[in-house]
């Protein structure tokens, strides 16, 4: 029977994860530079996600998942000129569509 390998290191921020440290080290091996940029981006929104999960009254900035990023890559990684257009602000102030009512 196998068993499971834990791991001793030290989660950075426990509110984003393991999987998300460990993605983020991955990324500090990523040469190509537009591979890395979409990976930046994708990882920037699943740690706004888990970000809303964890602090539901307030939402985290960009500036802040730039700072986390950096925190977590052990400022390997320099998110300064990384733009997360994905996670920007929708015209409508970031609200949901609203539903059609029938």
């Amino acid at each position: 029977m196998d068993q499971v390998k834990k791991s001793s290191e030290t989660i950075r921020m426990r509110n984003y994860g393991r999987i998300i440290q460990n993605m983020v080290d991955y990324i500090t091996t990523i040469e190509d530079e537009e591979t890395k940029h979409l990976s930046l981006c994708y990882i920037a929104s699943c740690m706004r996600q888990k970000n809303l999960i964890w602090n539901k009254d307030q939402e985290a900035s960009i500036e802040r998942i730039r700072e986390d990023i950096e925190k977590i890559s052990n400022y390997r990684l320099d998110c300064s000129g990384v733009e997360f257009d994905s996670l920007q602000r929708s015209e409508n102030g970031g609200q949901k569509p609203r539903k059609i009512k029938r």
